[in-house]
């Protein structure tokens, strides 16, 4: 039986990448080094799509929301946190941590935040230093508006940081047209890599607010330090070597395939998924989701967490299901990462058989259908008769 993972995050692997994961080390004060870190650093300013400087740091991706946040920004600074998910509320956590005073804008989870809550947030806190937002969230699927926050908050003296962790190269996501000023992603997701790196780009805006922070409360994961070393192709603490090697190529499959047509590819993706999980009589559970990863709610009277099992058991797919509240209410099927249509195809029809076997209403191989019908539309332009 054949191992299909369709979680989101972390997410499959190319076998190229992985093979570089087992090349001998070299020694990272080098120029090899130096050279390998300016070309990813190239590679991730495309992908982020802006011109500034993309910094790789060493930890997972809460790592680098909360550099973000402890170089930015003293004790006491004003955050408006835009919440519709988990991630969401990992922002409010790292900034209370942080000993920053909290706004939470809170959406019920499988709703957007509506840009008009944060204009609302905005003109009664005028003195918020800086506004989080999720790009895409994956504890419910959901697509937040990261072009309209960016236009408000762009109006204010308030940096925009956002957290792209699970939409890099799969959501549409455009750093400096979007006026984001710090954003923050990961490698185990869209750039198809292992956990353990995470990048953060900065805008000009936002280095003038670090270089002003003289309360940073930040020492590994001070941003400052990174700039330094980057200005001379170094990193200023030991780098996870392998993973950066292997990122590199990764990150060249990725530019080659070219970051609108890797949008393109994730939004087929999503509507082959989304036509499968309805046609099997199943409710999406995102009003606005993501390209990333479709969640749908399981079926009344089944058990999410035996169904997730007989999945993984039976016939070698895994997804992911519902955290916390919504732990055995939800599924969630990714398609992020080094996946393709033949795997969405693969978990649908594996989904049917035990939804069939649970008992669920449901016509044997229309999920397939429905999702390869979606697949042919988008290959096929229809001939002239």
């Amino acid at each position: 039986m054949k191992f299909r993972m369709l979680t989101p995050g972390p997410t499959p692997v190319p076998e190229e990448t992985l093979l570089e994961l087992a090349q001998p080390l070299f020694y990272h004060r080098s120029g090899q080094f130096r050279a390998l870190l300016r070309e990813v650093t190239s590679d991730l300013q495309y992908l982020f799509c802006t011109r500034h400087p993309v910094l790789t740091l060493t930890a997972s991706g809460t790592g680098a929301m909360e550099a973000a946040l402890a170089s930015a920004l003293p004790s006491g600074s004003k955050v408006i946190c835009l919440i519709s998910g988990r991630w969401g509320e990992r922002w409010r956590n790292l900034a209370r941590a942080l000993k920053l005073e909290v706004v939470s804008v809170t959406v019920p989870y499988g709703q957007a935040v509506d840009p008009l809550l944060l204009q609302a947030a905005l003109r009664e806190h005028r003195d918020a230093q800086a506004v989080c937002a999720t790009l895409s969230e994956t504890a419910t699927g959901v697509k937040n508006d990261i072009a309209a926050f960016g236009r408000l908050v762009a109006a204010t003296p308030a940096l925009f940081i956002v957290d792209s962790i699970s939409g890099l190269c799969c959501v549409e996501c455009r750093t400096d047209d979007w006026q984001i000023d710090l954003n923050v992603s990961s490698s185990q997701k869209g750039l198809m890599l292992p956990p353990g790196l995470s990048f953060v780009s900065v805008s000009d805006k936002a280095w003038q607010a670090i270089d002003r922070n003289r309360d940073s409360r930040a020492f590994y994961f001070d941003l400052r330090k990174y700039r330094e070393a980057l200005a001379t192709g170094d990193s200023p603490f030991t780098p996870a070597l392998s993973l950066v090697r292997a990122l590199k190529v990764s990150l060249a499959r990725l530019r080659a395939e070219g970051i609108e047509q890797l949008w393109a590819k994730y939004a087929r993706l999503a509507a082959m998924a989304r036509a499968g999980l309805q046609a099997m009589n199943l409710e999406l559970f995102a009003a606005v989701p993501a390209e990333g990863l479709t969640v749908a709610r399981v079926p009344e009277g089944i058990d999410g967490i035996e169904l997730l099992n007989r999945l993984e058991k039976q016939y070698g797919i895994k997804l992911a299901g519902g955290q916390d509240t919504l732990k055995g209410k939800i599924l969630r099927l990714a398609h992020m990462g080094h996946l393709d249509a033949f795997d969405v195809l693969a978990a649908l029809s594996a989904l049917e058989l035990v939804l069939l076997e649970l008992g669920h209403d449901l016509e044997p191989g229309a999920a397939v259908a429905a999702a390869q019908r979606v697949l042919a539309d988008s290959l096929f332009v229809p001939r002239v008769v």
